[in-house]
C-alpha cells in the first residue's frame, strides 16, 4: 500500500468530487423554481444534521466500512447487512444511468447519432473504464478527485455566468413570478423529483472511508465536511439559476440537461458549448471512481463479517483494494446495460435506472439515524473529538426529521399516486425496486451461513456484557 496520505485541501476536493452529482443538476432543475424553495428548506432540515451525524460518527469511529459500520455497532448484523446491501445495488445501477448518458451527450455536442449496438458499445466502456481505476489505491488516485472536483466547479461556474448573461440580454427561458418559487403541494410529480434533491446531498460518509489515507482524518474530515457543504450548495444553486435561464423546463433533457442548456443560449457548434461536453463526460468519470472506492470498500468489510456474498471480499494482494467488489460492479451494470437489446431505444433507460439508483442509495442511510442515537446512548463514555451540538429532545427531532424526510422522497419517487400516465411510469421503478429488496433478503440469509454469531448491537451487546460480569461476581460469591 502507498505511504502518500491526503492533505485537507486534498480532502475538500474529495468531498466536493463525490458529492457534487452534476449529473443531477439536470433532473433537480426539471423541477422549475420551486428547486430553490427546496435547496433551501433541505439544506437546514437534512444537510446540516447529516452533515453534523456524519463529522461526529467518522471521527469516532475510525474503519473502513464507514456507514455500514455504524450502522453495525449501533443496530447490529441484521440492520448492517440490509444497509451494505442497499449501499451497494445502488452503486452498479447508477454506474449503468450514467454509461447511458455518454451518447447522447456525444450526440448533443458533435450531432452524431449513435445506433443501438453502437451506443451499448460505448456504455460498456465507461463502465469497465471506472472498473479498471478503481483497482487502484485510493491515496494514489488523489489526481482524480481533485481534478473532477476542478471540473465540476468549472462547469458550474460557466452554466451560471452564461445563464446570467442570457437572461440580461434575452430573458429567461422560464416564468420567473413569486410564485413560481413556491412549492405546490399538489403537484406531484414536482415532489418526484424531491429525491434527486437529496441524492445531492449524499456521499460524505464515503469521505470518512478515506480515513486511513489522511493526515489528520480526526480534524480534517469535520473540517472538510464543513467547507465542502457550504461550497457544494452554492454550486448547485448556480447550476440551477443557469439551467433555468435558458431551457423551459417541460423541454428539459434529464440526462443532457447541461450541455442543452449551454446549447440553447451559445450555440451547440460554439466551442465552449463542446468544452461543457467534453468535461463533463470526464467528470463523469472521475465521480464514479471516487464513489467506488467507499462503495467497494464497505462491500468488501461487510463481506468480511459474513454480511454480503464471499466475492465481494477479494483484494488484491498486491494492493489490497476490494477488487472482487469492484468486478462484481462491473459484471452488474454491464448486464443492466445488455437489457436495451431486449427494451429498445425509447426504454427512458437513463431516468429508470437513475431512479432505482437513488431509492437504494436513499434507503442505505434511514438506519444510519437511529444508529446514530443508540451509540450515543450506550456508547457515549467513548472519546468524540468532534461532537454534533444536539442533545435530549433536539437530537430527537434532528435525527427522526431527516429519516422522514428520506422516507417520503423515497415514496414520491417510485409510488404511484394516481392512475395519469406520468404516474403509472413509476410502475417498472417500483417493481425493480421490490425485487432487488427481496434479493436482498436472499442474500443476506445466505452470505450468514457459517458465521458463529450476530452481533446484536451496541445496546444488546452492553447487556450481555453486564449479565456476564454480574454472573461472574455472583459465582464469585457463591464459591466464597
Amino acid at each position: 500500500m502507498s505511504g502518500k496520505k491526503f492533505s485537507l485541501i486534498d480532502v475538500v476536493l474529495s468531498v466536493i468530487c463525490v458529492v457534487f452529482t452534476i449529473e443531477a443538476a439536470a433532473p433537480a432543475s426539471a423541477m422549475g423554481n420551486v428547486q430553490f424553495f427546496w435547496w433551501g428548506f433541505l439544506i437546514i432540515t437534512f444537510l446540516l444534521p447529516y452533515g453534523l451525524v456524519v463529522a461526529e460518527l467518522g471521527t469516532t469511529y475510525d474503519s473502513e466500512g464507514g456507514l455500514y459500520d455504524w450502522v453495525r455497532d449501533g443496530l447490529g448484523d441484521t440492520w448492517a447487512a440490509r444497509c451494505s446491501w442497499f449501499y451497494w445495488v445502488n452503486f452498479p445501477l447508477w454506474v449503468a444511468s450514467l454509461a447511458c448518458m455518454f451518447p447522447s451527450i456525444i450526440t448533443a455536442i458533435s450531432g452524431f447519432e449513435f445506433s443501438l449496438p453502437l451506443a451499448i458499445a460505448l456504455e460498456l466502456a465507461f463502465v469497465w473504464g471506472v472498473t479498471i481505476l478503481a483497482f487502484s489505491p485510493v491515496s494514489e488516485a488523489d489526481w482524480i478527485m481533485n481534478g473532477g472536483a476542478i471540473i465540476k466547479v468549472f462547469i458550474t461556474c460557466v452554466v451560471g455566468a452564461v445563464g446570467i448573461w442570457f437572461a440580461c440580454t434575452s430573458g429567461f427561458a422560464n416564468d420567473m413570478s413569486l410564485q413560481t418559487f413556491f412549492p405546490n403541494l399538489g403537484d406531484l410529480n414536482s415532489l418526484t423529483y424531491l429525491s434527486v434533491i437529496l441524492f445531492n446531498f449524499m456521499g460524505f460518509e464515503v469521505v470518512a472511508t478515506f480515513a486511513g489515507s489522511m493526515k489528520n482524518p480526526a480534524t480534517d474530515i469535520p473540517k472538510a465536511i464543513i467547507v465542502g457543504g457550504i461550497a457544494i450548495a452554492a454550486v448547485y444553486i448556480i447550476c440551477g439559476i443557469g439551467i433555468g435561464a435558458a431551457v423551459p423546463t417541460d423541454q428539459l433533457s434529464l440526462d443532457s440537461g447541461i450541455v442543452d442548456a449551454v446549447g440553447a443560449m451559445l450555440g451547440t457548434t460554439h466551442p465552449l458549448t463542446i468544452i461543457v461536453g467534453v468535461v463533463f463526460l470526464i467528470t463523469l468519470f472521475a465521480n464514479m471512481t471516487c464513489w467506488s472506492f467507499g462503495v467497494n470498500s464497505v462491500a468488501s468489510y461487510a463481506a468480511r463479517h459474513g454480511n454480503m456474498p464471499k466475492p465481494f471480499a477479494l483484494c488484491s494482494k498486491k494492493t489490497g483494494m476490494p477488487n472482487g467488489s469492484a468486478i462484481m460492479n462491473g459484471i452488474i451494470a454491464s448486464a443492466v446495460l445488455l437489457l436495451q437489446l431486449f427494451l429498445g431505444e425509447d426504454s427512458e433507460v437513463f431516468w429508470v435506472l437513475f431512479s432505482m439508483n437513488i431509492v437504494f442509495l436513499l434507503m442505505s442511510y434511514i438506519p444510519m439515524f437511529p444508529a446514530f442515537w443508540k451509540l450515543r446512548k450506550f456508547d457515549g463514555d467513548r472519546p468524540r473529538v468532534f461532537r454534533a451540538p444536539f442533545e435530549g429532545k433536539l437530537l430527537a427531532v434532528m435525527l427522526i426529521i431527516p429519516a422522514v424526510e428520506l422516507v417520503l422522497s423515497i415514496v414520491a419517487t417510485v409510488v404511484p399516486f394516481n392512475g395519469s400516465p406520468e404516474e403509472l411510469s413509476k410502475l417498472p421503478m417500483l417493481l425493480g425496486v421490490v425485487i432487488l429488496i427481496v434479493l436482498g433478503e436472499v442474500v443476506r440469509v445466505i452470505s450468514k451461513r457459517g458465521r458463529a454469531e450476530d452481533y446484536p448491537g451496541v445496546e444488546a451487546e452492553k447487556s450481555r456484557l453486564a449479565k456476564q460480569a454480574a454472573d461472574a461476581v455472583d459465582g464469585a460469591g457463591k464459591l466464597g
